[in-house]
């Protein structure tokens, strides 16, 4: 039989034969296999990038065969280094996307993508943060993603640019993580003259409604922004853009700010103490914050504190020992600072009233309630802030409003003039860093400053 091969094709069937069994007797374990690393070599660039090669365990000789193919083959070059690493494919998968609207439930969603109830629970039934799934909010996008076979392998819930909720199948159940990104921040600076609102102005200026809100929230304790402000007044402000992959989505906070008001300079500057805690602050480290809310609700005066005014119902000289605030039934009113519950009920007149006692000699009264909020009963601690209840025309009245009282050792006082007791300024322990800083933040806002007159004035030319 030998003499039927001619020698050439027996020593290359000879040469087959060692190589087959030296491949298999070098060959490393199915683990072993799975794990091997080799380089993609650039020799022009002389870089090297690692690779993962994974080769399927249950096909191990068909990856021998395509080696004994490439080296008993006389006629075929040598392969390249790249081409003896086998990657593995990942298995392709197809995504469906759903905008949440109004009325859309987490089964409704799982149904639209081809799924039923059973698969649904064993979704938010997995592990880690999976659950959070069953908290949906309208405009939020969700996407289901299937293998091959149909069969759900992924969920990715789109909460916001900064934030997803992604669940993925891994060994047979699922498993969720949230996944937070970080915008990249920029200082920006915007300037205006005031001719009819700070509104107006603001948004001239370029600041969106979110700035102008937070602005007059930082000045608000000293500038009643629907009575103080003038035509001519001015504002300066360093604020921060938000960038995601280059592309401006969004403003973040007030960094400092000037407004001068009448004819008065006043300046806030944004600090961090050692502590962790964030507030505005004067440049000599005094609080922008007040130890009490100039008003507790944002609306207009419908009648202002007044000890001879006529009593509208009763009509009668009788003092109005407070400020009423004309806003729609429902809104929420503010506990204007921190305190104690010393009332919360029905008050003759005042209807559904909340009396709260701040210290020994300041207590501040909420009347004519819709509605009382939760949890306010004697003794109750209550925060600067914190919903006392909403607006209502309980009681002797005539319309829905909020009556405002501020006391002082049992005497009334108006609310929109007495001098109010400041908060906490920077202690002196922590002075020596917060000038350090603040120099910095005022040097920012004076370069701030200085470009933009210098734009101003080239723009003129």
């Amino acid at each position: 039989m030998l003499k039927m091969f001619p020698k050439t094709h027996i020593t290359i069937a000879a040469t087959a034969t060692v190589v087959v069994t030296a491949a298999i007797l070098m060959s490393p374990s199915a683990d072993v296999e799975a794990n091997r690393m080799s380089y993609s070599l650039d020799l022009e660039q002389g870089s090297a990038s690692e690779i993962i090669s994974k080769t399927p365990q249950q096909e191990p000789t068909e990856s021998v065969g395509q080696t004994i193919t490439a080296a008993t083959d006389p006629m075929d070059s040598p392969p390249e280094a790249s081409n003896l690493v086998e990657t593995e494919p990942k298995p392709s998968m197809e995504w469906q996307t759903f905008s949440i609207k109004p009325g859309d439930t987490l089964s409704s969603l799982f149904k639209k993508a081809g799924f039923n109830d059973g698969i649904m629970l064993s979704v938010i039934h997995g592990k880690g943060e999976a659950d959070k799934l069953q908290r949906l909010y309208a405009g939020e996008t969700i996407r289901f993603a299937t293998d091959g076979e149909g069969e759900l392998v992924a969920i990715e819930l789109q909460r916001s640019l900064l934030e997803s909720l992604e669940i993925v199948k891994q060994e047979g159940s699922f498993e969720g993580q949230t996944k937070l990104r970080e915008p990249v921040s920029k200082p920006a600076f915007a300037s205006g003259t005031i001719e009819g609102s700070l509104y107006l102005a603001a948004r001239e200026a370029g600041l969106d409604d979110r700035l102008t809100m937070e602005l007059a929230g930082i000045f608000g304790w000293d500038i009643d922004f629907v009575y103080d402000v003038r035509k001519g007044d001015q504002f300066e402000v360093v604020y921060e853009e938000l960038y995601l992959d280059g592309e401006k989505f969004s403003t973040g906070r007030i960094l400092s700010a000037r407004f001068i008001n009448r004819g008065e300079e006043n300046i806030a500057l944004l600090y961090t103490d050692s502590n962790g805690d964030t507030d505005y602050y004067t440049p000599e480290g005094k609080s922008m914050r007040k130890a009490f809310l100039r008003t507790p609700i944002s609306a207009r005066v419908s009648s202002p504190f007044n000890l001879q005014r006529r009593h509208p119902v009763l009509d009668v000289v009788r003092p109005h020992e407070g400020t009423d605030y004309a806003a729609p039934p429902g809104t929420p009113i503010k506990a204007a600072g921190n305190g104690r519950v010393q009332f919360a009920g029905w008050k003759g007149g005042y209807g559904r009233t909340v009396v709260l006692k701040h210290g020994d000699n300041i207590t501040t009264l909420y009347a004519h309630m819709s509605k009382i909020g939760k949890n306010m009963k004697n003794g109750v601690r209550v925060k600067q802030g914190d919903t006392l209840g909403y607006v209502g025309s309980s009681g002797m009245v005539t319309g829905p409003h909020l009556h405002y009282e501020f006391r002082v050792n049992g005497s009334p006082r108006n609310s929109r003039t007495v001098k109010l007791p400041d908060a906490q300024p920077i202690p002196a322990a922590e002075m020596a860093r917060f000038k350090k800083f603040t120099e910095q933040q005022v040097a920012q806002f004076e370069a701030f400053r200085s470009n933009y007159q210098h734009l101003a004035l080239a723009s003129e030319d």
